[in-house]
């Protein structure tokens, strides 16, 4: 299949080349990491950065959150995500 933007260097406004349904997991991190979550409901997204970080955000179905999340919580979380790479 061809691939008009093969030579183009992917950012965070770049659209993804892949995408997953983020299941919430207390104990493990994604695998890849992704370069954004996709709000696909309201909700709380608890979310964890490279440094150990934890933090609440509070998310409307629609809302990308362009953060490179190494996990998305089991706990506290509400919203349905899906994850962009």
């Amino acid at each position: 299949m061809a691939d008009n933007f093969a030579t183009h260097a992917q950012s965070l406004t770049s659209p993804a080349s892949r995408h997953q349904v983020v299941v919430p997991n207390d104990a493990a991190d994604f695998d890849p990491l992704p370069r954004a979550l996709y709000a696909n409901s309201s909700g709380t997204a608890v979310l964890r950065d490279k440094a150990g970080t934890e933090v609440a955000y509070e998310v409307v179905v629609g809302q990308v959150l362009p953060v490179r999340a190494v996990r998305v919580m089991a706990t506290g979380t509400t919203a349905e995500l899906i994850a962009w790479e």
